[in-house]
């Protein structure tokens, strides 16, 4: 290493200062020899010294810098062999060439040097081959978070075990909040005599009880109907491991004393902020009662929501206080609006066009502008003989309005009332929605992820058999006397008998109540009748669907289109599945077939022993759960009975392990 002493900078400017001082020694000698030579021995000292001084200087230095190499090189190869790294180097066969002491000494005995990257773990090869930089591999049971440098070949490997230990352990512990809640309480409590609801009281509480104890939850009784418990995240990953059995528990024991009761639980997780945490769990609350209830709804921060349960039919509430109390909060709405915007979901049916002419009347009752916004082209051939027969009312037909007409006209005072569905992404014009913000939501099907924001009113109830008994009992509890005309009533009653396949499905007490009021007010079951008659070409369609039916072991019966350029109404797609489940052995019905050049449409029956809302939700629908379908799209026929299939065996599955 050249050092700095030899450099001729460093010399040259020594040598001009040398020739300097001999220069004046010898103009001394040549005046005076005596201080001459006494300033000649001097300067000849002094340079003695100064270069002695330079040799020292220098050899001082560069023992300093050997010494300093050599605990450089040292600290080197301590840190290369012995730090806590692990170094691998692979060779273009992707085979071990070396790893240092540290990486080995996790493989004991075996030998690393040598072998194939893939035999020691083929997440290893897969990083180098897909190019990621950074990954947590599992090794020899620990887990290690891999740098890959891949021109050079080179691994690093940082043992994480205790940071990801740590981690799991923080996250396991983190609080859950759940609200639960006991469906039909108050109502069952009604018809008890003071021993028997005391007995009932003792039968939940002990119940759920031994289930926090069993389980290290803390539960606390807040109402007559409704518990508040705090758990954890491992707690919580155990319940759903169980599918949250005190669901069945609950309904299996309060059935042997003669009662439906039900529980509901709200879950909100995945946040360390508790007020916020409170909000989640009541938000999930809302969301499994809004689905019928008997289930579990789980929030986490991350937006994702997770059900279990919902495999039994939603009771049918008795009472019709929430009716009266919805429809009179309804009345108030209207009122304080200046313009009634009625709007339903995509593709409408009979029961989104008839619960539709029903809030038209109520909006009339209360002395407001009210209009049905719908799509014309959008009309299938279901609803053709209806739209014909409103057509012959000049007034109602002129009630209804397209899209852009209604965005023409509505101003910040108007209120947009959504039937038959609760997702924003299927109403007839999302922007419509976003333009108006005052929404009310009435709806009989099941609440999903997807909602519509912050709504003024909302009133979903799964027991009921459509929209347009909803719709009904809100006229019934209308304060004011009013007429309807034929058409409105019987449009009503078509809904309801749509909807209930003739009254045979989801149909309860008060289902043949509104049917019962709609006739006093002047539906026409003949009417009725015609509406829902079919062409040849109907039938002969779904007989093709029937045709190609393929029926499982388990019951379940598929059928499909036969040509991917054919294309089908819902109605008839519905129909089909419908006419399937009145085959001997089908226990629930699925039929797939094109909608439009980019969609695919499946609709599902069942009796009740499927779930067919489930299913369908997984494939990013929804619906009941005996009556569901879905949409996908840029799919075949073919791949579109692929998921299906996988659909129901996982859910077949889930159920079994129930």
């Amino acid at each position: 290493m050249p050092s700095f002493f030899e450099k001729p900078l460093f010399f040259y400017p020594l040598y001009a200062l040398i020739g300097v001082i001999a220069a004046m020694i010898g103009f001394l000698l040549f005046y005076n020899w005596v201080i001459g030579c006494i300033s000649a021995i001097v300067a000849g000292c002094l340079l003695f010294f100064f270069f002695y001084a330079v040799k020292r200087l220098k050899l001082e230095l560069e023992h300093s810098i050997s010494d300093l190499t050599f605990r450089l090189k040292k600290a080197g190869d301590e840190v290369f062999m012995k730090m806590p790294i692990g170094i691998m180097l692979i060779n273009d066969q992707f085979a071990v060439e070396w790893v240092n002491p540290f990486l080995a000494s996790y493989f004991k005995n075996d030998k690393l040097v040598g072998r194939p990257l893939d035999e020691i773990s083929e997440t290893l090869k897969v990083l180098f081959q897909k190019g990621i930089d950074s990954d947590i591999v599992t090794l020899q049971n620990r887990k290690f978070r891999v740098i890959v440098k891949k021109e050079e070949r080179l691994l690093y490997f940082f043992d994480e075990t205790d940071h990801t230990e740590l981690k799991k352990q923080y996250e396991s512990e983190r609080i859950v909040l759940a609200y639960i809640f006991l469906d039909n309480y108050d109502e069952i409590a009604q018809g008890l005599d003071d021993q028997k609801r005391s007995n009932l009281n003792s039968l939940v509480t002990s119940i759920l009880n031994k289930w926090a104890v069993d389980n290290g939850i803390f539960l606390k009784r807040v109402s007559s109907e409704r518990f508040i418990a705090v758990f954890n995240e491992k707690i919580l990953a155990e319940l759903e491991k169980t599918k949250f059995s005190i669901l069945d528990e609950v309904r299996e024991k309060a059935v042997i004393q003669n009662v439906s009761l039900t529980l509901s639980i709200g879950i909100g997780a995945g946040i360390k902020d508790l007020s916020e945490l409170g909000h989640l769990a009541q938000s999930s609350l809302d969301l499994a009662l809004g689905r019928g209830g008997d289930q579990v709804a789980i929030k986490r921060g991350n937006g994702k929501v997770k059900f279990y349960g919902g495999q039994t039919n939603p009771i049918e509430k008795r009472t019709r206080v929430r009716a009266r109390v919805i429809s009179h909060a309804l009345k108030e709405i209207i009122r304080e609006s200046d313009k009634v915007f009625i709007m339903g979901h995509k593709n409408p049916d009979m029961d989104s066009i008839g619960s539709a002419i029903g809030i038209l009347k109520v909006a009339q009752i209360n002395h407001k502008e009210g209009f049905i916004v719908v799509n014309h082209e959008e009309f299938g051939q279901g609803l053709q003989k209806l739209v014909e027969e409103v057509k012959k009312d000049a007034e109602l037909w002129s009630r209804f309005i397209t899209p852009d007409e209604a965005l023409n006209i509505a101003t910040d005072h108007s209120l947009l009332v959504i039937l038959d569905t609760n997702k924003p992404s299927m109403v007839a014009e999302q922007k419509l929605l976003s333009e108006i913000d005052h929404v009310v939501v009435i709806d009989h099907h099941r609440r999903g992820e997807e909602f519509i924001q912050d709504p003024l009113l909302v009133y979903i109830e799964p027991y009921a058999s459509s929209t347009s008994e909803l719709v009904t009992e809100i006229l019934v509890y209308q304060p004011a006397e009013f007429k309807m005309s034929t058409i409105e009533a019987t449009a009503l009653l078509a809904g309801i008998t749509v909807d209930t396949k003739c009254f045979t499905l989801r149909t309860g007490s008060r289902t043949f109540d509104a049917a019962s009021y709609l006739r006093s007010k002047g539906a026409d079951t003949i009417l009725v009748q015609k509406l829902l008659k079919e062409d040849i070409q109907q039938f002969v369609q779904r007989a093709k669907f029937i045709q190609n039916t393929e029926i499982m072991n388990n019951g379940v019966a598929i059928a499909k289109a036969d040509q991917e350029d054919e294309y089908y109404d819902q109605v008839i797609i519905a129909q089909a599945a419908d006419t399937l489940l009145s085959m001997n052995g089908v226990l629930a019905s699925f039929v797939i077939a094109k909608r439009d050049e980019h969609t695919v449409g499946i609709s599902a029956r069942s009796l009740g022993d499927f779930n067919v809302q489930l299913i369908m939700e997984a494939l990013g629908g929804g619906g009941h759960l005996t009556n569901a379908a879905t949409q996908l799209e840029h799919v075949t026929i073919n791949e579109a009975e692929k998921r299906l299939k996988e659909a129901v065996q996982q859910y077949l599955e889930g159920r079994n392990e129930e």
